[in-house]
């Protein structure tokens, strides 16, 4: 079988570096890699290691990293496995060094493990690769995982999957998200797991706490009430255009597209009936009803000034983060992809959030949260309610692992 993964790994490298022909973010993942060992920065033996897959699993990983830095001198090195996640978090001024983590092939992990010389091993969510954990299994580098969830039809858990889970067995501790996921593992055989919870519950929290005005926003909405899209895909802001001119005229849109580039910034507003766009806006113009925002890092913030949230991506491969908008105390609406999202269920089932599978359940919903403001501020409650309960998965995460 370890013949089969390593050809495979190897296989997806040339997949990529063929699609690197046409493809920019393949193209990305491949110069990212380019003289790889000779490009590595130096003394970093002995420092804290954090893995991420990407943009998401940073999110998961960052309370651990801050928190890392405030109660540990040991240099933090993260690595990202995908461009998006890297080319947005490579100049992170919260560690020491981000680099772009190498295929899982036997020699690269040797390499990469040789040249670091990593005390500590931290890696979040899904990310399992073999030939790495083997290797710090057998120079005993403790590994940890954090923020894990597990389900039945992963393939740990499959009938053939028994060369997959002996890799997992090989992890010193894992933290689950949830009782399921313990208790699943537990099915397995597998005992060093406790159930710590979520650590984005911990970033969305220090974000709010540390709210810092976005004045540009506050003059373009000029005391109008908000509804916030965030992360929208073309599936999502079909909805919104059709429901602008149906909304209270005092509400006005907030939309926060999942690709910022050119082309899709220009179809979305393309799109709408009329729409100002965030870097090219001054308080000289005229708001419209829609401020389309064309710029990364605003986001988090945006929630603040909305009286309900839309989260995008429930149309496609799922939705996006729901609890950036849900720690300021507002309903959220989503998509019908939400099921493998254990927040959006959680939300979702205390009547916090509402799932939508059309048009007519859109508009419906978003008028009576808009209309009635008991029902309106009784789902924020209960939003911000369920962010603070399930807090503090940084602090249990780190006093297993600093002890």
């Amino acid at each position: 079988m370890e013949g089969l993964y390593s050809l495979g790994i190897r296989l997806y490298g040339l997949a990529i570096s063929i699609a690197a022909l046409f493809q920019e973010k393949a193209s990305k993942w491949k110069s990212g890699r380019k003289n790889y060992f000779q490009n590595l920065p130096q003394e970093m033996e002995g420092c804290i290691w954090i893995h991420c897959a990407s943009l998401g699993e940073f999110e998961q990983g960052r309370p651990i990293i801050e928190s890392l830095k405030k109660k540990t001198s040991q240099k933090i090195l993260l690595t990202f496995f995908s461009p998006s996640g890297y080319e947005i978090r490579k100049d992170y001024q919260e560690v020491d060094a981000v680099v772009y983590l190498p295929l899982d092939t036997k020699a690269n992990a040797r390499k990469f493990l040789d040249h670091f010389k990593p005390s500590t091993a931290i890696f979040v969510k899904y990310e399992v690769w073999h030939h790495f954990f083997r290797e710090m299994q057998k120079r005993s580098i403790p590994n940890f995982m954090i923020s894990a969830i597990f389900r039945k039809n992963q393939i740990y858990f499959k009938s053939y999957g028994g060369w997959f889970l002996k890799t997992l067995k090989g992890v010193n501790h894992i933290f689950s998200q949830d009782e399921n996921s313990e208790k699943l593992l537990n099915s397995r055989g597998i005992n060093q797991v406790s159930v710590a919870g979520d650590t984005r519950f911990d970033r969305v929290k220090k974000l709010a706490d540390s709210f810092t005005p976005a004045g540009k926003v506050e003059a373009w909405l000029n005391g109008r009430r908000a509804i916030v899209a965030g992360s929208t895909w073309p599936e999502d802001e079909n909805l919104i255009a059709e429901f602008i001119d149906k909304a209270p005229e005092d509400v006005a849109f907030l939309i926060a597209p999942h690709e910022i580039t050119a082309e899709k910034i220009g179809r979305l507003k393309k799109n709408l009936t009329e729409a100002d766009q965030y870097t090219t806006w001054n308080s000289s113009d005229k708001p419209s009803r829609v401020l389309v925002i064309d710029t990364i890092g605003l986001l988090g913030r945006l929630y603040h000034y909305g009286e309900v949230a839309f989260i995008g991506g429930g149309f496609g491969s799922g939705i996006h983060n729901t609890l950036e908008a849900a720690v300021y105390g507002i309903p959220v609406v989503f998509g019908p992809k939400h099921e493998k999202f254990r927040e959006a269920v959680g939300l979702k089932s205390l009547g916090a959030a509402f799932s939508v599978e059309n048009q007519i359940d859109f508009e419906s919903i978003m008028i009576q949260l808009l209309n009635d403001d008991s029902f309106r501020r009784k789902a924020g409650k209960t939003a911000k309610r369920y962010v603070d309960t399930h807090a503090g998965a940084t602090e249990k995460i780190l006093k297993e692992i600093l002890n």
